[in-house]
């Protein structure tokens, strides 16, 4: 509950910083981890601040001189601190009272490394499909590197003599040490927001474990997953292996492997580009000769080569072909004409008209129907008898039989 207090009633420091000593004290002990810097032995009493190896703050430490004795204690160690805070109220300073110190070793880093790779590759940070590729040929490159150091050196020297006219943009930070991963952070979101940069390099020559702790920093290693802008990590040599080098894009062995991977050499890209030439001319060429021996064949053919005398062959079968439909149309007409006569003939030998000039007549009814038998007329009928030059009408007189 926060105490109340106004400009007329106001309450005096000691209350105040009383109270905040109640509050510190309350947290009880403590294990506090942090880098060992400013160690001062005086007298049976050991001063140090305690930096954060990753943000830029620190604590005062102070403890006796047996709870330091150690020779893994000293400026730059990593250590982890078994301490009660306490706050200094006539001073109004805080200040961590240490209880038990102990180093933090190769291997107790080595697992924390471990588990926090497990951690990330869980969460998917390391998959392949998520890495992005570089551009062919970056309009300008991002350069993150330690202050004047031989990697940067090595970078923009391999990447110039590769291709002359590449455009660098550098950023320098700290590269080791609590600060190093801040500057690292920070030149990263700068390089990422610029819309000119087209891939991102994070370079820094060798150095022990503890000196690349840094790039396996778990905030910087989210940072890097988090860019837009492909990343090239190029932290050591080709053992070291910090954890930005499997969150980046691309991980280059050293800095020259990373000039290499990020900017194509002129020098081969011309010969690529002579090679491809070369291959097109050949191909062009051989496809014309090709087209050109097609052409010749054709041309060697006889409807080519004498078209003339194709005409002529042609002509002379429209001829053959004319002549011999008029025969056959002859023929034809030839055959027609005999098998005309003799139906002709056939029709005159059946026709009644040839027998009636024989002499034979023909009688009829009224209605022209044909008498055929005597029986079939009677006295007084009125017939019709057909001779070969006319007719006779008649009227029957009497029948009879033969």
């Amino acid at each position: 509950m926060g105490m109340e207090t106004s400009a007329e009633s106001p309450v005096p420091v000691r209350t105040v910083l009383q109270l905040v000593g109640g509050w510190i004290t309350r947290l009880g002990r403590i294990w506090v981890e942090g880098q060992v810097t400013d160690l001062n032995r005086r007298g049976g009493t050991v001063y140090l601040t305690l930096r954060d190896p990753v943000a830029n703050m620190s604590v005062r430490v102070v403890g006796p001189r047996a709870v330091f004795d150690n020779p893994a204690v000293a400026d730059g160690a990593r250590v982890v601190i078994h301490a009660k805070p306490d706050f200094w109220v006539n001073r109004g300073t805080f200040s961590l009272a240490a209880i038990e110190i102990r180093a933090v070793g190769l291997g107790e880093l080595l697992a924390r490394l471990e588990h926090l790779k497990r951690v990330l590759s869980a969460e998917g940070l390391f998959r392949p499909e998520r890495k992005r590729p570089l551009p062919f040929l970056p309009h300008r490159v991002g350069l993150i590197c330690g202050r004047d150091s031989a990697a940067e050196r090595d970078v923009l020297e391999n990447a110039r003599r590769r291709w002359p006219s590449v455009r660098f943009a550098v950023e320098p930070v700290a590269v080791q040490g609590s600060y190093a991963v801040g500057e690292v952070m920070a030149a990263l979101e700068k390089l990422d927001g610029d819309p000119e940069i087209d891939v991102i390099i994070v370079s820094r020559g060798g150095g022990s474990l503890e000196d690349l702790l840094p790039f396996s920093d778990e905030a910087l290693v989210r940072a890097v997953a988090a860019c837009r802008t492909p990343v090239v990590s190029a932290i050591g040599h080709e053992q070291d292996t910090p954890i930005l080098d499997l969150v980046a894009d691309v991980r280059a062995s050293t800095p020259t492997d990373a000039a290499k991977r990020v900017v194509p050499d002129v020098r081969e890209q011309l010969e690529l580009v002579r090679q491809l030439r070369d291959r097109g001319r050949r191909c062009v060429g051989g496809r014309l000769e090709r087209e050109q021996a097609w052409l010749s064949a054709i041309r060697s053919r006889p409807a080519l080569a004498d078209p003339v005398r194709e005409v002529e062959r042609k002509a002379e079968s429209v001829v053959a072909l004319r002549d011999r439909s008029r025969r056959a149309l002859d023929g034809a007409l030839t055959r027609a004409g005999g098998e005309l006569e003799h139906t002709r003939a056939r029709l005159l030998a059946l026709s009644p008209a040839a027998t009636l000039k024989r002499g034979y007549a023909i009688v009829q009814r009224p209605d022209e129907s044909v008498v055929r038998s005597a029986d079939d007329v009677a006295e007084n009928d009125t017939l019709a008898i057909r001779l070969s030059d006319g007719r006779v009408t008649v009227t029957v007189t009497g029948t009879g039989s033969h």
